[in-house]
């Protein structure tokens, strides 16, 4: 794990029972590797008290260090040391216990990456004043360190964790598509990807999971870790690894891969990228995703209400003398900014002015490059003569069980789910009439703030006597970041008292299995809504 100085180097973790030394009584310890370039003395390994401690209490340079396996759970490590005058050199031992046999390998392997690095010139090499290491993090390649480093600082947080794990649609649809499924857990190896609080980790173990492999690069993992301990029966199955799915190294293949890698539009935060990643380094061929597919749904919207809100936030700046100043002059790009902020909420389904089309991404056959653009082609024929204001898009992911294929949707009608729904609405509405084509382009353009540029292009095409010709009579573009939305509302939209009797989910299944576990029972065994049937009534 390569970084430039003046960087903050990258580290990874491991939870161990016992750690001795020459001159430290066994104790429990966080071991925990780190790139020195700051200090000059190249790789260590670290060890920490314990979860709650910041202090040092023991560490190895890699430069010097060989590791010994004393035991299916123990490991000798053995480096060059020397008395306070440094002129008498001696072997400092450091003995390393661990909970497990896979515990133990995996901390072998990570000890083997770490100082191949060294040894390769890698951060253990001392660099020149100014030069740079050649060799980086996948991950820190493409993501600039203070989105980074904002990124795993939220994730960190266990308040919003809690917001996540308190949306019953997305908790209760990963536990019923593992549970349902055990037979695709049921003795395999299990990688949870941007594991978090290790809920996943912890269904995957219920489900049967040989052992599950929880990587989580945030503080997170520290939490993880203790609630992983407070479920014993669990635990004993689980080893949390502190560190990025691009970086870390595992004893063993895995038979399935468990992730929740979505964020606002499916895309949002390229987390997707990293899921691609961990396939193809973690994963055995033929192996299992959950989820295995997303699919991104578009459809043009007409909201009058939403329009002139949007319009009237930049009316500030139509002020001749504000405290005697003309603000005008900044009116436009006022009003630019604002529309140029994608607008999160939850919408009815009724405001939709065509059926929706989809975009499908194939996790289990993706390419992490494919995900750096994504270009929706976008044809549809208004149901109604109105005003579009933009297009509306929201998700849903399968999990492809072997058992039981589940759903995870977000569609507007749906339970409203943390990741509700986002419209792109133009600076310029279109006019269309029924039956008229709609067409246009949306492209999503990664960038290194962990998001995407959105470019969004809507047409209006003749229609009557001369839509032969297919000629375009009216076209609005606009450009938004996907990073900077407007979080409209956050409450979810609920029906008018005199639509519930009308509504389509009511008619979906939604029976559970035999076996009865806690969730809503609005869970889907089927496919997502069908927001065309909603269209023709």
């Amino acid at each position: 794990m390569e970084v430039s100085l003046g960087q903050k180097p990258e580290h990874q973790e491991f939870e161990c029972a016992s750690v001795r030394s020459n001159s430290l009584e066994a104790r429990p310890a966080i071991a925990r590797f780190i790139g020195d370039v700051e200090g000059g003395g190249g790789a260590q390994l670290r060890f920490h008290g314990d979860f709650e401690s910041k202090g040092v209490i023991s560490h190895v340079d890699l430069r010097t260090a060989q590791l010994f396996r004393l035991g299916p759970v123990e490991t000798l490590c053995v480096c060059e040391g020397s008395n306070k005058s440094g002129e008498e050199s001696y072997s400092r031992t450091t003995t390393i216990g661990f909970r497990t046999e896979v515990e133990s390998t995996a901390f072998s392997c990570a000890f083997k990456q770490w100082k191949s690095g060294v040894t390769a010139g890698g951060t253990g090499t001392c660099l020149g004043n100014g030069s740079v290491s050649t060799l980086k993090s996948k991950f820190d390649n493409k993501i600039e360190a203070s989105s980074a480093k904002m990124y795993f600082h939220y994730y960190g947080q266990l308040l919003h964790q809690q917001n996540m794990l308190q949306d019953y649609v997305r908790t209760g649809t990963y536990y019923a598509a593992v549970i349902e499924n055990r037979v695709d857990f049921n003795g395999r190896i299990v990688v949870d990807v941007g594991a978090g609080s290790g809920i996943l980790s912890l269904f995957a173990a219920q489900a049967g999971a040989r052992h599950v492999y929880a990587v989580e690069a945030s503080e997170m993992a520290e939490y993880a870790r203790r609630l992983i301990a407070g479920n014993p029966s669990l635990g004993q199955r689980i080893t949390v690894i502190r560190g990025k799915v691009e970086d870390v190294v595992l004893p063993e293949k895995a038979d399935i891969l468990i992730s929740e890698p979505m964020g606002t539009l499916l895309i949002n935060e390229r987390m997707l990228e990293s899921y691609v990643i961990a396939r193809d380094r973690f994963l055995v061929p033929g192996g299992k995703m959950f989820p295995a597919l997303g699919r991104i749904h578009v459809a043009p919207f007409s909201d009058e209400f939403l329009f002139v809100e949007v319009s009237n936030k930049a009316l500030f700046w139509q002020q001749q003398s504000y405290y005697g100043v003309d603000l005008t002059p900044l009116y436009g790009s006022a009003s630019q900014g604002y529309f140029s902020q994608p607008v999160v909420d939850a919408f009815d389904p009724r405001l939709l002015v065509a059926p929706a089309i989809f975009h499908t991404l194939d996790f289990t056959r993706i390419k992490e490059e494919e995900l750096y653009e994504i270009d929706i082609p976008l044809n549809f024929v208004a149901s109604a003569g109105t005003r579009v204001h933009g297009l509306a898009c929201w998700f849903d992911v399968l999990f492809d069980g072997s058992s039981v294929q589940r759903w995870l949707t977000t569609a507007p009608g749906t339970p409203t789910t943390h990741w509700y729904q986002l419209r792109c609405v133009l600076t310029q509405p279109i006019y269309v009439m029924a039956g008229q084509e709609i067409t246009g382009n949306l492209r999503m353009v990664a960038h290194s703030a962990q998001s995407y540029t959105i470019y969004l292009t809507m047409s209006a095409k003749m229609w009557g006597p001369g839509a032969q010709q297919g000629g375009i009579i009216q076209t609005s573009s606009c450009k938004l970041d996907l990073k900077e939305p407007y979080y409209r509302m956050s409450q979810p939209y609920t029906w008018p008292q005199d639509q519930q009797s009308n509504q389509l989910i009511n008619t979906q299944e939604t029976a559970l299995p035999s076996n009865n576990f806690p969730g809503p029972d609005s869970l889907q065994q089927s496919p997502p809504l069908d927001i065309d049937l909603m269209l023709n009534q």
